[in-house]
């Protein structure tokens, strides 16, 4: 049970270990990564540094096997070159086909291997060694590797190469068969195995890779010091044009952007500066609509305000039983019911003008005819004209009137700018001309009115305006002061053109002229 015990405890102890690395190296992954996505900075020091640590391992590791590969070429092609020649100076001494003493052959084999620097074996067809240059070699019944022997089959030479177990130093070995290659009908009777453990190879190969990995230190470090030198240059900038910003956010009047060599830099500070021309423009647009919204505001106040107080002060008066006189109760409701028609009119005319300038409103695109058109409309409205003595006249100059427009919104701009001349004039005339040229098609609509007065004909487009003519007319001719201004749109919206001239007390010209449909 204690064994048991300890047993539990000791596993209990492990997995703790092996939960708290796991935490640790969780830990330091998340401290890297974020550090990596900080800032540019960061990711580019970062991104080059492990860029370039990968391809530096990846280069000492191939450069290591390149080298390697290169000096164990080296060294098996000089193996090879002192087999050929150690063969050739055995075949000529004929060792081993006349009967000669081992000793002297040991001391040939001792002479050569001392004279090329390796160790000489001459083995038979079965593997067994004949004869050494080392005399701890031989030993009866001693052989070599199978795979040496098959030279002598195959006639062809065997380059290798392998770790010794005990020594763990590596060793190279060459073998070929013993006698004249170019001879055919020579029999190979023995093979000749050389073997070499050059000692300068892992000095050779610790040197270079040793130079490998101070050359990349030494390139890594200017790595660094240029990845800093390229960050610094893409992040500061950035980091500039972010606190102009930050200022500008918090109130400067100006947004302070550095030229820098850097076109992307460069291209993101002019998006910057007409983003924020275009957001100044915003800002003040927003600010004007303000403006005219608290303008607008007002004026409808102001214009409802005296209508509703003489409704409210002639409901009071005859509520309170004030005004006994029925004459008087009767004109008294006449101005209330004047005044609730003024009160709607203008609500009308303030709905329309909102319709309008949201968007609200659309105009058709057809074909009408302009002459036909005004025809129709001067005919309805000379009833009206016919209450105040006053006379319109149609001209049609035009063969062709047609245009692209809206018949509604069309007869609505006839009609309005007709009613504004009939309230104009008394006892006068109203001349409607349609005349066109090779582009256009003009209306043009003349009273001999009362006219208005040159300070005040500019104004006559802004809302709410009335001349000092109608201020003080009857509560049914009374317009709303938004009637030339819903024409103006109207007259824009179907891609016309509009203007006024006019002389005090000689009347007033109203313009309109559209793109003529050939």
């Amino acid at each position: 049970m204690i064994y048991l015990s300890k047993s539990i405890h000791g596993n209990l102890n492990f997995k703790t270990f092996i939960k708290n690395i796991i935490i640790f190296v969780k830990k330091i992954k998340h401290n890297l990564f974020e550090q990596f996505n900080r800032n540019i900075y960061t990711r580019i020091l970062f991104t080059n540094v492990t860029v370039f640590s990968i391809a530096l391992i990846i280069l000492i590791n191939f450069s290591n096997f390149m080298v390697t590969q290169s000096v164990y070429d080296q060294v098996q092609q000089d193996l090879l070159r002192k087999s050929k020649r150690v063969n050739y100076a055995l075949t000529n001494e004929n060792v081993f086909n006349n009967e000669q003493s081992i000793p002297e052959k040991q001391e040939l084999l001792r002479f050569l291997s001392d004279s090329f620097d390796v160790t000489i074996i001459v083995f038979d067809h079965e593997g067994t060694i004949l004869s050494s240059s080392e005399e701890q070699e031989v030993v009866p019944l001693s052989k070599i590797p199978v795979k040496f022997t098959e030279v002598l089959i195959s006639g062809e030479t065997n380059v290798a190469s392998e770790t010794d177990k005990e020594t763990g130093q590596l060793t190279f070995s060459a073998a070929i068969p013993m006698g004249n290659a170019e001879d055919t009908n020579q029999t190979v009777e023995n093979g000749i195995l050389l073997k070499s453990q050059p000692a300068n190879i892992d000095l050779i190969l610790n040197k270079m890779k040793l130079i490998i990995l101070i050359g990349g230190i030494v390139i890594l470090i200017f790595v660094i010091v240029v990845s800093v030198y390229l960050a610094n240059n893409i992040s500061r900038p950035i980091s500039r044009l972010a606190t102009g910003i930050a200022e500008f956010n918090g109130g400067s009047n100006k947004l302070k952007v550095e030229n820098n060599s850097l076109d992307e830099i460069n291209d993101l500070s002019e998006q910057i500066k007409k983003l924020t021309v275009y957001t100044e423009n915003i800002q003040s647009k927003s600010d004007k609509i303000e403006e005219e919204r608290t303008k607008l505001f007002a004026e409808i106040s102001h214009e409802l305000r005296t209508p509703l107080t003489a409704v409210q002060g002639f409901t009071e008066a005859i509520r309170d039983g004030m005004v006994e006189d029925e004459m008087l109760k009767k004109k008294y409701l006449d101005m209330i019911c004047a005044q609730t028609i003024h009160i709607t009119r203008l609500v009308d005319d303030l709905l329309s003008l909102s319709r309008i300038e949201s968007g609200d409103i659309t105009v058709g695109k057809l074909p009408l005819d302009l002459a036909a058109l005004s025809h129709g409309v001067v005919m309805s409205m000379e009833v009206l004209a016919n209450g105040k003595n006053n006379t319109i006249m149609f001209n049609n100059k035009s063969d062709n009137a047609l245009m692209i427009g809206d018949v509604d919104r069309m007869e609505q701009i006839i009609r309005n700018l007709l009613k504004n001349a009939i309230n104009a004039t008394d006892n006068g005339t109203i001349k409607v001309e349609i005349e066109s040229n090779q582009n256009e098609v003009q209306l043009t609509i003349e009273d001999n009115g009362s006219g208005i007065p040159p300070e005040e004909l500019p104004h006559i487009w802004d809302r709410f305006y009335r001349g000092k003519n109608h201020r003080n007319s009857d509560l049914e001719m009374k317009g709303s002061g938004l009637g030339l201004v819903i024409v103006k749109k109207l007259v824009q919206m179907q891609d016309g053109k509009l203007d006024a001239a006019s002389q005090l007390g000689k009347g007033t010209i109203f313009r309109l002229s559209f793109p003529l449909l050939k």
